[in-house]
């Protein structure tokens, strides 16, 4: 049994968005993860973005793949879409879905051994193809179904539940996407919903691949003296690069002061909303890819986790202008105009002869 159905009953003086929706209309089932798992304080910050932003629900879809992970797209929208694809697959199946509808609000959710071992292919594809899609990767270091195997994210020397250390070299996601080209690479912690939950705003109104990677703690089998993904390592060595907070489109945007001695810096997004960065480490740019590269790696050099929004890239192009996709989502387009007849493919086909 995966989920169980909430009550429906609330309370009255719930806040409202502008939607006239509360809090509880942008939740699922209840979890069944366990008690304290990291995963289901990403589910919280992800209903209190979807609110925040007046997304309406079922104008969202949400896919998923295999693993602890894949459990959290019940949780939360259950008015919306969904598809939860097998081990690895989610990406592909998220490509497919935003090709028949660019309209929808795609979120994948996927964990360190969905994304980093079976599925590495379709996470890097899924990148180079710039699909519009925020990619959340729930990152514990363990394979949670299975008894806590150690995932290919784990650091070097981290101890297992029965005290083994890890010998192999992690993959680093957020290296990992910054190589690849990704367009929006952010890292955040489970425990800090402050940080998260804007984080997640600003991914959501990102055009193309939005890349966030979580550290979630595993409560069960990964949450020990010796793990670098437990809630006390996290809390006690997370760097945070660029606290930031998401100023939408329409609310008031105060233009920082020009200069060396500004305390923020907009960077402006597709639909004209801005993030917002507060200036932590003199001389970081969010926008310098090899620069966000070369920080991230000192800072793992020294035994950090550097979290924030590390990276954005403003004109990228996505899949749809890559592929010169017309504008009008497929799923609405009538069998005529999909499948136009022989005459018109062979009218194509003379353009290549």
């Amino acid at each position: 049994m995966t989920s169980i159905p909430k009550p429906s009953v609330r309370h009255p003086g719930l806040a409202r968005n502008a939607l006239g929706l509360t809090r509880r209309d942008y939740e699922g089932a209840m979890s069944t993860l366990c008690a304290g798992c990291g995963h289901d304080s990403i589910t919280a910050a992800l209903v209190q973005a979807f609110f925040e932003l007046d997304l309406p629900p079922h104008r969202a879809v949400k896919l998923s793949g295999i693993g602890c992970s894949s459990k959290t797209t019940a949780y939360f929208l259950r008015q919306s879409h969904g598809f939860n694809a097998v081990h690895g697959r989610m990406p592909a199946v998220a490509t497919g879905a935003n090709a028949a509808n660019r309209d929808l609000v795609a979120i994948g959710i996927s964990g360190d051994g969905d994304s980093l071992s079976i599925g590495l292919g379709q996470f890097c594809h899924a990148i180079r193809r710039n699909v519009s899609l925020t990619y959340v990767l729930e990152n514990n270091g363990v394979y949670g179904l299975t008894k806590g195997q150690f995932s290919a994210s784990a650091d070097v020397g981290s101890k297992s539940k029965r005290g083994e250390a890890n010998p192999q070299r992690p993959i680093d996601p957020v290296l990992l996407a910054l190589t690849l080209g990704a367009s929006f690479v952010a890292r955040s912690f489970s425990g800090d919903k402050a940080q998260l939950v804007p984080i997640l705003k600003a991914g959501l109104r990102h055009r193309g691949f939005a890349f966030i990677d979580v550290i979630s703690p595993c409560v069960t089998f990964n949450d020990h003296e010796g793990s670098t993904k437990s809630y006390r390592f996290t809390r006690e060595h997370a760097h945070e690069v660029a606290p930031v907070d998401f100023v939408p489109i329409r609310s008031e945007i105060v233009v920082p002061v020009n200069g060396a001695e500004a305390d923020t810096m907009d960077v402006s997004m597709h639909d004209g909303s801005v993030v917002r960065f507060r200036k932590v480490d003199a001389g970081y740019d969010p926008t310098d890819r090899g620069a966000a590269y070369a920080y991230v790696r000192a800072r793992q050099e020294a035994g950090e986790v550097v979290t924030g929004l590390l990276y954005l890239e403003e004109g990228a192009p996505d899949m749809h202008e890559i592929n010169r996709t017309v504008a009008r989502p497929l799923a609405e387009l009538p069998h005529s105009e999909l499948c136009p007849g022989n005459a018109t493919l062979q009218a194509l086909l003379e353009e290549f002869r």
